[in-house]
């Protein structure tokens, strides 16, 4: 069975909200973990096809004449599906970057077989007691090493990746041995009030 410590963690930044409204992938990030250890990563700025809107540029950082050179997001999906073939994936607010992966990947008539698991829905569970479940917070919340660079693929990625094996590793010290990554699952779509039950039973 996959071990939670072993996947692809990503993030996309995105010109808007939604592939449905004609939104697209700005840039990927990505960390790929095996037994816990980074291995490889890949970030890449693609360019849309269109202006971004100033308020993207503000937010992200990623500016229209960063965009002008860069590959065109075919191009840059075609790599990146390569690069999470047969791995599962992890996102923070996994329906979002889920949404984007899809739709970009569609363009080209490719896809991933691996799962995806939500560090967002994860962490509502196990580290109930945070102010905020945003990344930066939690990120505050358990004093995670970080550079301060957020909403840049691959910064957020890495961060991520830093969140999701904290919560691995406090599973392990309470006696859970090697989380599977359906485990994972399993516990982001536990009710908050039932999730000691089922980390009880699972040590059992």
């Amino acid at each position: 069975m996959p071990q939670a410590n072993s996947v692809v963690v990503l993030d996309f930044e995105t010109t808007g909200l939604s592939p449905n409204l004609g939104d697209r992938a700005i840039e990927i990030g990505a960390v790929k973990l095996v037994n816990g250890e980074v291995v490889d990563t890949f970030q890449q700025l693609m360019n849309p096809g269109f202006r971004v809107s100033s308020f993207i540029e503000s937010y992200t950082g990623i500016t229209n004449n960063m965009l002008r050179t860069a590959p065109s997001c075919d191009e840059v999906m075609a790599s990146f599906s390569e690069f999470i073939a047969g791995e599962n994936l992890i996102a923070h607010n996994a329906s979002f970057d889920k949404r984007f992966l899809d739709a970009e990947l569609e363009r080209i008539n490719s896809g991933y077989s691996g799962e995806f698991a939500c560090s967002l829905l994860v962490a509502r569970r196990l580290i109930q007691g945070a102010p905020s479940h945003k990344l930066g917070e939690l990120v505050r919340y358990k004093n995670i090493d970080n550079d301060g660079v957020f909403h840049r693929a691959l910064a957020d990625a890495q961060m991520t990746a830093k969140l999701w094996l904290l919560m691995v590793e406090d599973l392990e010290r309470s006696g859970i041995v090697k989380p599977s990554f359906q485990f994972m699952q399993t516990v982001s779509k536990t009710a908050k009030g039932k999730v000691g039950l089922l980390l009880a039973r699972s040590r059992a």
